[in-house]
């Protein structure tokens, strides 16, 4: 059985960054480290990061002391200016690519267009997003969603970093109908681009497909939804303890990939499972 993993697969820049931050201010302060919300959708490295005394917290007012971390999604400028007042010390680990979102939004309103962002309406970086337009935006998942738009003549868009050019175009095709003058800033990081094409390219050819990553991964979970529109035998897992050795009974080729938030250990750990199972079928 011939394992090929894709050729994009793994940390992307901005989570590898935000690891990065926490880590040295894991190392170097003897106070308390949070993190609002999980620093990134990976389960495994949370854990691990929690062993080593660094928290995930839902909100600000949950930290009284030490250090609070914004993780790679962002957050409103609220909850930072809240934590400044409270003396905590802030460390702004916001993927550079969803702050280049956050500014585009920010501007668009300024412009005095009527903003659409194109994303998962309860995402993290979506909210963060929707904090810089001051509230002033539709998020749109899916071109139905543009009903609620009422009539706007000047729209502006930006994307979700993580979301699928397939999705933006649909959604600004759309607009297109709808709207006299529209502004688009395709703020999807190039990470995410790579990872999907190299993806969907790779599970066309192989006779089963595995997407490695959290389950509560966003990015993670769109990469499985693009494999299974190549190739039906496609599976998501988080961990090589989820893998089914039936699943490769027939295959011949198998094709790995992982979500922009899963480290190469655990990748490494589901190609020497896929390696065993390749020989116990000889």
């Amino acid at each position: 059985m011939k394992i090929e993993i894709a050729e994009h697969a793994g940390y992307c820049y901005g989570v590898e960054r935000a690891l990065k931050l926490t880590r040295k201010a894991s190392d170097q302060s003897p106070t308390p480290i949070h993190t609002l919300g999980p620093i990134i959708h990976n389960p495994q490295v949370v854990d691990s990061l929690a062993a080593d005394g660094v928290t995930p917290i839902a909100d600000v007012g949950e930290a009284h002391s030490g250090t609070v971390i914004v993780r790679s999604h962002g957050v409103e400028p609220a909850v930072i200016e809240l934590a400044k007042q409270k003396g905590l010390e802030v460390v702004d680990a916001t993927c550079p690519f969803v702050a280049a979102a956050q500014q585009r939004a920010a501007d668009l309103v300024r412009e005095g267009y009527r903003l659409v962002i194109v994303g998962e309406h309860d995402h993290p970086e979506v909210v963060g997003i929707l904090a810089r337009a001051r509230g002033g935006a539709l998020v749109a998942e899916k071109p139905e969603d543009l009903a609620d738009l009422g009539e706007c003549k000047r729209v502006g868009v930006v994307v979700q970093t993580t979301q699928s050019i397939a999705r933006l175009q649909e959604i600004v095709g759309q607009l297109l109908l709808i709207s006299s003058e529209l502004k688009v800033y395709n703020t999807i990081c190039d990470a995410t681009t790579n990872r999907q094409k190299s993806a969907k390219d790779l599970a066309r050819r192989v006779d089963v497909m595995l997407v490695v990553g959290g389950k509560n991964s966003a990015n993670t979970t769109r990469l499985a939804q693009i494999c299974t529109e190549s190739n039906a035998d496609t599976h998501h897992i988080e961990t090589a303890r989820e893998l089914v050795p039936e699943w490769f009974g027939n295959a011949r080729d198998v094709g790995v990939t992982a979500g922009a938030s899963t480290p190469d250990w655990i990748l490494d750990e589901v190609v020497m499972a896929l390696t065993r199972i390749g020989e116990s079928l000889g």
